[in-house]
């Protein structure tokens, strides 16, 4: 029974040092891991410790910077568009970009850094001017608000930041101030640029009207007669011209036929002189009637050759009474006293070469008429064939003076509306920019952010400490637990025997508690410190610890 035992015994021996039993790893091992971190009690408490005094040193010595806000409501015109029409940009960032370049300009940063003495700390002593306004550029932020429906509104935020408060709030407030008269004053140059600019253009355009309004007066007056509302004129006078040539050369073969007939009756004459008195009167008197009923028939009573025939056959018949009453008397044979019948006949033939010379001219005269008629009709003539195509030149010369004419109207309606459009400008009854909510004095400080920072500074001290822990217990080796023996050495675990303690070793294990929770008591009072200064922003304890660390 003895040797059985033994026996056994020796195997499983054996068999625990060939196969020794494997360490059951436990990763969520959570006493071991309380353990370990009280074993390390100090690195936490000491990290933790720093991070909190770093937390606080930064809290206190961080430069504060401030933001100061204000909102500005862009107000539509007070003047209904239907009435008065804006003749400014509508486009609000366009205007509020150009009105953050004025502003941001070098001049007027400038007047500010003087006027609220900015930049005047010793810690800005050797800041350069130019890094000054880069500074100020960087500060200074205008921004379109948005809707609930994120698009963009019609309102806009000045803001600047800066480390003294009531410099930020003064600064916000002077910005806003030169951006609504910016805008103002913007506003009015664009109206009064833009009036001037059509002013010039009406200036230009109204020399051009009246270039070409004394081109269409020039072109008038040199193409008088042969324009086309004449043509009507030019038609009825050709028409009466060629009436009165008409009459002209009916009246020239009338006088060409009398010049006939005198000729004739010249002829008459001439061989009834050599007839008797007695013979000779009734023929010569009857001659004379039969051109007098000629004359009668182309002419009226009135005419000259007519009173003149008429008075001549008068004369002829008192004569034949005369020589009537003195053939009675007188014997046929006293042949002395017929010597006036030849007296007569050369009146007569005189008479005739005077009318035959009379028709001659008056047949001159007509042809000259006929000559003047002809040239005058020819003229009218070329008026009339002429008249399309001044008809043509008229009308582009027309729209021309049309085009130009409607364009310095429309010029015109346009300068009187921006004239207009000014008045209002000027009169601030156009768009403006009201505040709505004006700069206040700023309480908190938007950067350092203290609760970014605490979050930081707690993290850094748990992570630190928690790291520096793990690293340590990461590059010892010596044997922490009992199971992993097996692993390590290869042999088998016989016995487990508890820790000795000796009554130095409780002491000292007792003032170490005791130190360990007065270290965990200072880092819950500089945790504490630490909140109050950045979470709560407790300014009491902010000026109690500036006051006794002199920071």
């Amino acid at each position: 029974m003895t040797e059985t035992t033994e026996t056994q015994q020796l195997d499983i021996f054996k068999n625990l040092i060939g196969n020794p039993p494997q360490a059951q790893e436990n990763p969520m091992d959570i006493p071991y891991y309380m353990g370990l971190i009280w074993r390390r009690r100090w690195i936490v408490i000491t990290i933790f410790c720093i991070a909190m005094i770093s937390g606080i040193y930064l809290a206190m010595t961080l430069p504060k910077i401030y933001q100061a806000e204000t909102l500005i409501l862009v107000e539509p015109q007070s003047v209904p568009n239907n009435y008065v029409q804006s003749i400014v940009s509508t486009d609000l960032d366009l205007r509020l970009n150009n009105i953050t370049q004025i502003i941001k300009s070098r001049s007027i940063l400038m007047k500010i850094i003087k006027e609220f003495n900015m930049f005047s700390g010793p810690e800005h002593e050797n800041m350069y001017i130019d890094d000054k306004i880069e500074t100020m550029r960087k500060n200074v932020l205008v921004n379109r608000a948005t809707d609930n429906s994120r698009r963009p509104g019609n309102y806009f935020t000045i803001s600047f930041q800066g480390e003294d408060p009531s410099n930020v709030m003064k600064v916000v407030n002077a910005i806003t101030t030169m951006v609504i008269d910016q805008n103002l004053k913007v506003r009015e140059s664009q109206a009064e640029g833009t009036s001037e600019f059509l002013n010039d253009q009406l200036d230009k355009m109204r020399i051009n009207l009246e270039e070409v309004e004394k081109a269409l007066g020039d072109y008038r007056k040199i193409h008088m007669g042969e324009l086309p509302e004449q043509l009507d004129a030019n038609l009825r006078m050709l028409d009466s011209l060629q009436q009165q040539l008409s009459e002209k050369q009916m009246t020239l073969r009338n006088e060409k036929n009398r010049l006939i007939s005198i000729g004739n009756q010249l002829q008459i004459a001439r061989e009834q002189s050599k007839i008797t008195d007695a013979t000779r009167d009734p023929v010569s008197l009857e001659a004379l009637k039969q051109q007098l009923s000629d004359y009668k028939f182309r002419y009226t009573d009135q005419h000259p050759d007519v009173i003149r025939l008429r008075k001549r056959i008068a004369e002829m018949e008192k004569e034949i009474g005369k020589s009537a009453s003195i053939k009675r008397d007188q014997s046929r044979a006293a042949l002395p006293d017929r010597a006036s019948p030849p007296y007569v006949g050369t009146s007569m033939e005189d008479e005739l070469i005077q009318q035959r010379e009379g028709v001659n001219r008056e047949i001159e005269i007509i042809k000259k008429d006929i000559s003047n008629l002809h040239a005058q009709i020819i003229f009218y003539q070329r008026r009339v064939e002429d008249t399309p195509k001044r008809e043509q030149e008229l009308l582009s010369l027309m729209r021309n003076y049309k085009n130009i004419q409607e364009t310095h109207n429309s010029l015109l309606r346009r300068k009187l509306e921006a004239n207009i459009a000014t008045n209002m400008e000027k009169t601030q009854k156009g768009e403006q920019f009201r505040i709505l909510d004006p700069a206040v004095l700023p309480d908190k400080p938007i950067s350092p952010d203290m609760r970014k920072l605490f979050l930081i500074c707690l993290a850094a001290g748990l992570g630190c400490s928690g790291g520096l822990i793990f690293l340590l217990n990461f590059l010892d080796n010596s044997i922490k637990k009992p199971e992993v023996v097996p692993d390590k050495l290869r042999i088998p675990i016989l016995a487990v025997m508890p820790t000795i303690k000796h009554h130095k070793d409780i002491i000292w294990q007792r003032v170490n508690v005791v130190f360990s929770i007065f270290g965990g008591m200072i880092s819950l009072v500089l945790l504490a410190c630490f909140a109050a200064v950045t979470i709560l922003d407790m300014h009491l304890v902010v000026d109690l610890i500036k006051k006794y660390a002199n920071i």
